[in-house]
């Protein structure tokens, strides 16, 4: 028997006609918004006492997450971090002020070339002349995450959530199965980042991650997408002119063929994720064990000081190329 078409499926709660999960367009947005606050209660991201930047892109996953925080009630404020990639950030810019500007939301704006002094994609040219062949999207991964510790420590914040969903989750994660990186693995999950991070693991200096929290983390991309729709956000839903690869793509692909064929294919991965993976870090922590695998260890960049895995941050490698930055 052939599955009925979407449009002629009636609403779980309703006798009107679905519009995603099962759901009518009212019941949807209520049982989207209550996901987001179990998850949260789940996973104990933050307070209603907590300061929580929110880090947003202008794309529909950070705007949605923006906007039910604050819907929910939570003491929010918006940080973008601008890359300056022509008219897709700019345009990406000027819809964040809109959504802040329309719900009564602080927004924090961050430039690259206010703080590296040029556009993503003049550090990449630089970069790759230095013999630093890194890819855009790692450039712009890697300056964004230190600029948004940076500034939450500098604004006092008690965590930054960011707009992962349940789909990125699970392609990370089976990414990560696929390269065999369990250290890698295990910074994954619903909370990243330690918070502060103990001296006794830190090489010459303190220093401290901002907390990152999840709080999409059960939720799929499909409901992601219909929520922002549903609620009319002005996001951009193309994606980044920049993006360079197929890598993470192909595994998305997979995923998805999965999906249709073996659903809930990812919501699967993700609970075997935590019911494993998640509860090992955990124990870790619990006990005080000082996992010994390649870049487990905390250290203080010998350029900024901020937290990395060895000796030069990978902010600063790619500034001391940029730059000649001379060793503090």
């Amino acid at each position: 028997m052939a599955r009925k078409n979407k449009k002629s499926r009636r609403c779980l709660k309703c006798n009107n006609p679905v519009y995603c999960s099962s759901l009518c367009k009212q019941h949807f947005a209520d049982y989207f918004e209550k996901k987001v606050k179990r998850t949260i209660k789940k996973f104990e991201l933050f307070s209603r006492d907590d300061k929580v930047a929110v880090a947003v892109s202008g794309g529909k996953d950070s705007t949605v997450c923006l906007y039910v925080l604050k819907k929910l009630g939570y003491d929010v404020e918006a940080v973008t971090v601008d890359a300056l990639i022509g008219n897709y950030t700019k345009q990406n810019l000027e819809n964040l002020r809109k959504v802040c500007n329309k719900y009564g939301i602080k927004l924090h704006e961050i430039s690259f070339r206010e703080e590296f002094g040029m556009a993503l994609c003049s550090i990449k040219i630089v970069a790759h002349e230095k013999g630093l062949k890194y890819s855009s999207c790692f450039i712009c991964g890697v300056l964004r995450r230190y600029l948004l510790n940076k500034y939450a420590k500098k604004e006092c914040f008690d965590c930054i959530c960011t707009g992962h969903n349940l789909d990125d989750e699970a392609q990370a994660f089976i990414m990560n199965v696929f390269r065999n990186d369990l250290n890698l693995a295990k910074r994954q999950g619903p909370i990243t980042g330690s918070g502060t991070v103990p001296g006794k693991n830190v090489k010459g200096g303190s220093a401290a991650f901002a907390k990152r929290v999840k709080p999409l983390y059960l939720c799929t991309e499909e409901e992601t997408t219909a929520y922002s729709k549903l609620m009319k956000f002005p996001v951009n839903y193309a994606d980044c002119p920049c993006r360079e690869g197929a890598y993470r793509k192909e595994y998305a692909d997979m995923l998805d063929e999965f999906e249709k064929k073996f659903p809930p294919t990812k919501y699967n991965i993700i609970q075997f994720f935590l019911r494993t993976i998640y509860k090992m870090k955990d124990k870790e922590t619990e006990e005080g064990i000082v996992v010994k695998e390649e870049g487990a260890v905390v250290n203080a960049c010998a350029y900024c000081g901020e937290p990395c895995a060895k000796q030069v941050c990978k902010r600063c490698e790619i500034l001391v190329a940029l730059k000649g930055e001379e060793k503090k």
